[in-house]
């Protein structure tokens, strides 16, 4: 591997995965290419979806993977959309939980393509490429569900899904703010809902900052950001690629 290494990123998602080559500094070498996730979803259709985007963009020395669910050190403790028939919302196939239960990502992802490779929750990716590295720093991103990243003074926390929790009506929060609620409530409704989130995990974090990433970010209206706080920042979707270069720089 060179002195600077050349990163392919993977942003795995419910509804898509994308991927990019980025230098060291996080300057994409290659525009980002994307196919719509596929399902079902065992670890070795994943892993062949990464290779096969690889095959469309630069050689590079390293791999960054981000997707959702619980992973501790590459291994899959537990992942929401990938176990289902047909994407979220549907059928949870009990071969594929077990399938994807204590899956060595990383080892999967190193071995396939022959490179070192670094798994983590796609929130803890997306975090990666905008923390400021000070105080305490939330990151929230919104898209087919809810993930989430803490980081204090740029070091990665222990990873908390949210995500799987409950938070109103016995919904959990990948239900009360994910895409399928959005596309039937419509943005306002749904952007009251996301305020909603924000002032409840508030007092849970006490955070410095807060970031709100993810593909629909963009579609929360303005005035429920005119009313999140000066603590809270709309960042681009694209950390979630560019984060793959500086995840392996953050703090052990």
């Amino acid at each position: 591997m060179t002195s600077d290494p050349v990163t392919l990123s993977v942003d795995c998602g419910g509804g898509g995965i994308k991927a990019s080559v980025l230098d060291g500094v996080g300057t994409m070498h290659a525009q980002p290419v994307r196919t719509a996730t596929p399902y079902p979803l065992p670890p070795e259709s994943l892993l062949e979806v990464i290779a096969d985007l690889a095959e469309r963009l630069p050689p590079t020395d390293r791999i960054t993977v981000g997707m959702p669910g619980m992973i501790r050190h590459g291994v899959v403790v537990h992942t929401p959309h990938y176990i289902t028939r047909a994407g979220p919302r549907t059928k949870v196939l009990p071969e594929l939980r077990a399938a994807w239960t204590g899956f060595d990502m990383r080892r999967g992802v190193q071995e396939r393509l022959d490179q070192p490779a670094l798994i983590l929750n796609d929130a803890e990716v997306h975090g990666a490429g905008v923390i400021a590295g000070a105080g305490l720093e939330l990151m929230l991103t919104f898209g087919t569900g809810l993930g989430n990243a803490v980081f204090d003074g740029g070091r990665l926390a222990p990873h908390a899904e949210l995500s799987q929790s409950p938070v109103r009506w016995g919904l959990s929060y990948d239900e009360y703010v994910g895409e399928h609620e959005r596309l039937r409530l419509g943005d306002a409704m749904w952007s009251r809902r996301v305020r909603r989130v924000i002032d409840a995990l508030r007092p849970v974090f006490l955070w410095d900052r807060l970031y709100l990433g993810g593909g629909n970010s963009r579609r929360i209206t303005p005035v429920v950001l005119a009313k999140a706080g000066d603590d809270v920042v709309v960042v681009p979707n694209s950390a979630g690629i560019v984060g793959g270069v500086r995840a392996w720089s953050l703090p052990g």
